[in-house]
């Protein structure tokens, strides 16, 4: 049996060295909990508390954003795999052709309204069954003008909505239920730009940023109560955000995915139950040279985009990401 939790568990050393009154409190707490010093004298891994892989076939699976680009992808990469999906866009005309192919179930829906949400998780559960996995995949980008802060408000406030009360809003919907069964899984789509940074578009950058806060929140308060979480953050896939048109083509650059194998590789990790989803493997490299060398790394990005902008007079992503 797991022993309790004691503040002998985490290494402070150093901190309890410098403030004695606060050992003498650490090992009377971990006293009157039965803990001692020797036993927990450094962090012990978190146990893998998944029981059974994740198994696609039959799973009840809500995806937003779900008519073009990754989206489109991923729905049709979940239904070759068996799940049952309801599909949700505001492009009516390209979900009802893709729903059609795939034989799955259609909303048109906003996703930064709440009520929509909430609608959408009602229908599927009457039609459908309940949420076995809530896929929150709508994003989009708009760049910026001209300084770090020079997108209007209305770029910020969508950003804000889109990228993270989107996610908050089908929290709510399908999270007590999910808790109620002891199991459920909830998928965002974040970006790199969350975990490392997009030149030339800081709303998108802060509010990705900002979707990877909530998704490791859930993970943590929720983890242990039956609960899955998954934060994706791929870098450049070969969508329209990126002046790409052909959801079919090859990846037209060595660092570019298709949208075909962005999905396979989402869903693999999937399967895994992996907390942070790399679809470019490199971004764990970049990550660690941030978390490492932070003015390092600031000084490249910054030489990175004045060498974006000697070349290409502006930051405009559907170009600047060839010379990355």
């Amino acid at each position: 049996m797991r022993p309790p939790l004691c503040i002998a568990q985490f290494d402070i050393d150093p901190w309890r060295a410098k403030r004695q009154p606060c050992r003498t409190e650490a090992q009377a707490y971990n006293a009157s909990r039965g803990c001692t010093a020797a036993s927990h004298a450094r962090p012990r891994a978190v146990p893998d508390i998944r029981e059974i892989p994740l198994e696609f076939q039959g799973k009840i699976i809500i995806l937003t954003g779900a008519a073009g680009g990754i989206g489109a992808a991923l729905a049709r990469e979940f239904a070759q795999r068996g799940a049952r999906l309801a599909l949700c866009d505001l492009n009516a005309p390209a979900l009802n052709d893709l729903a059609q192919e795939l034989g799955a179930l259609q909303m048109v829906c906003d996703v930064t309204v709440e009520s929509r949400i909430q609608a959408v998780v009602k229908e599927v559960e009457v039609t459908l069954g309940p949420v076995d996995i809530f896929f929150s995949n709508a994003g989009f980008s708009a760049g910026e003008p001209g300084h770090a802060a020079s997108a209007p408000d209305r770029i910020w406030q969508a950003a804000w909505e889109v990228h993270v009360m989107a996610h908050v809003y089908a929290c709510r919907a399908v999270l007590p239920a999910m808790l109620a069964r002891g199991q459920g899984y909830l998928v965002q789509m974040a970006s790199a730009a969350g975990l490392l940074n997009q030149i030339g578009d800081a709303a998108y950058s802060t509010s990705k940023h900002a979707a990877v806060g909530f998704a490791e929140a859930l993970a943590i308060s929720h983890g242990h109560e039956g609960l899955k979480v998954s934060v994706v953050c791929p870098q450049y896939v070969a969508t329209p955000m990126l002046g790409y048109d052909d959801p079919g083509a090859a990846a037209p650059l060595p660092d570019v995915l298709s949208p075909k194998t962005a999905a396979q590789r989402i869903a693999d990790a999937m399967e895994e139950e992996r907390f942070l989803i790399l679809p470019h493997p490199q971004v764990a490299d970049y990550m660690a040279f941030k978390a490492m060398e932070p003015e390092k790394w600031l000084a490249a990005m910054r030489k990175l985009r004045a060498r974006l902008m000697a070349r290409l007079g502006k930051l405009d992503l559907a170009q600047m990401h060839k010379w990355m």
